[in-house]
C-alpha cells in the first residue's frame, strides 16, 4: 500500500475565548492516502470544518490555536508552516472547496479574474492559458455560458452557481489532497451527481487523495473507501465503508445510519439521534455520547473510553461497550 499524502496525528484545536478554552478538535487521528477517498462524516458542531481549516493553516488566529499533534503532508511536517509556505501549498498541492462560498469568493472581482488569479499563481501559464482553462474547468462543473460568466461577479449568481465556481477553482489546479466540506449541499440533485462524477474522474485519472466532509452518508457511501465519524471533536468510530455499513458499532454511527430514509421500509415517523451535540468543554468526565446514548452504563459517565482496534486493525470504535464484548 502507498504511503499516506496526508497524515493528521493527535491533533488539538482549541478556541479561546471570553469564557475559557474550548477543545473544538481534541486529539484526532486519520489520515488519506494516494488515489483515496475519506468521507469524515458527523453532525454540525463536531469539528469536521475546523479540523479541514487546521489543515489549510487558515484558523482564524486569534482565538483558534493548535496546541497539540501533527498534520503530515508527504512527511513534511507543516503543522506550524510559515504564511508563505502555506502559501505555496493550498491550491497547488491541498486545495479546499468551503462550505460557504459567497465567504471565499471576493465581491470586488469579477469570477474570471479569480480564477485566472488562482490558476497563474499555481501553473506556469500565461493569461490567455489560464483564461482558456478556467472556461473548460467552468464548463466541466456544468455552468452555463461559461465564457460569459468570466464576467460576472459573485453576487450575480445564485447559491448553487458559486459554489461550482468554488469546485471548479479548485480543481483547476491539480491538487494532490482535495478537502471538499459538504461540496454538494446547496446543489440540485442532478447537479450533484455531476460534481461527484467530477470528483470521482479526478480521483481515477489524477490519483487525487479526497477527504470528503459531509453529512449525507449516501454521499459517502457512492463516494468514499474509508469513513472517519467524528462526535465532539474526537473520532467515535474509523473503518472501511463496506465494515461501517454493515456492522456499525458505536451507538452513534448506528443512529446516523438508523436516521437515514429508507423508501423500502416506510414507517410513521423517521429515526432522530435524541439530544444535540454538546457545546464542546462541557462534558467533563465520562463518554462525550453518554448523555444521548440509549446503552448508557454507569462506567460511560465515569470514564471516557478510548480507540479500540478489531484484531486486524481495519476498524477502530470509541466505546466501553464494544470494549466488554
Amino acid at each position: 500500500m502507498s504511503k499516506p499524502v496526508l497524515d493528521v496525528q493527535g491533533l488539538k484545536t482549541y478556541f479561546f475565548t471570553d469564557d475559557g478554552k474550548v477543545p473544538a478538535v481534541d486529539g484526532v487521528d486519520f489520515y488519506v492516502k494516494e488515489g483515496e477517498i475519506l468521507g469524515v462524516v458527523g453532525e454540525s458542531g463536531c469539528g469536521k470544518s475546523v479540523t479541514s481549516l487546521s489543515i489549510m493553516g487558515l484558523l482564524p488566529s486569534p482565538p483558534g490555536k493548535i496546541i497539540g499533534g501533527h498534520i503530515y503532508y508527504k512527511d513534511d511536517d507543516i503543522t506550524y508552516a510559515s504564511e508563505a509556505k502555506m502559501r505555496k501549498i493550498r491550491g497547488n498541492e491541498i486545495a479546499m472547496i468551503f462550505q460557504e462560498p459567497m465567504t471565499s469568493l471576493n465581491p470586488v472581482f469579477t469570477i474570471g479574474s479569480q480564477m485566472i488569479e488562482a490558476i497563474r499563481i499555481h501553473k506556469k501559464y500565461s493569461k490567455k492559458q489560464a483564461a482558456e482553462r478556467a472556461v473548460e474547468w467552468l464548463k466541466l462543473v456544468g455552468l452555463p455560458r461559461a465564457e460569459s460568466l468570466m464576467d460576472n461577479y459573485p453576487h450575480q449568481l445564485s447559491g448553487g452557481m458559486r459554489q461550482r465556481v468554488m469546485i471548479a477553482m479548485a480543481m483547476s489546479c491539480d491538487p494532490k489532497v482535495l478537502i471538499a466540506d459538504e461540496p454538494t449541499t446547496a446543489l440540485d440533485v442532478t447537479i450533484q451527481a455531476q460534481i461527484i462524477e467530477l470528483m470521482l474522474k479526478l480521483n481515477r485519472e489524477t490519483k487525487t487523495a479526497i477527504m470528503m466532509i459531509t453529512h449525507d452518508l449516501g454521499v459517502v457511501a457512492q463516494m468514499c473507501h474509508r469513513i472517519v465519524v467524528m462526535y465532539a471533536g474526537k473520532i467515535v468510530e474509523e473503518g472501511f465503508i463496506r465494515d461501517i455499513f454493515k456492522n456499525p458499532k458505536h451507538p452513534y454511527t448506528q443512529g446516523l445510519i438508523r436516521s437515514v430514509p429508507d423508501m423500502r421500509n416506510r414507517k410513521e415517523r423517521l429515526y432522530s439521534i435524541k439530544g444535540s451535540v454538546p457545546k464542546p468543554g462541557t462534558i467533563k468526565t465520562g463518554c462525550l455520547f453518554a448523555p444521548r446514548c440509549e446503552y448508557v452504563t454507569r462506567r460511560c459517565t465515569e470514564e471516557e473510553p478510548h480507540l479500540i482496534k478489531d484484531h486486524d486493525n481495519k476498524h477502530s470504535v470509541r466505546c466501553w461497550l464494544y470494549q466488554e464484548q
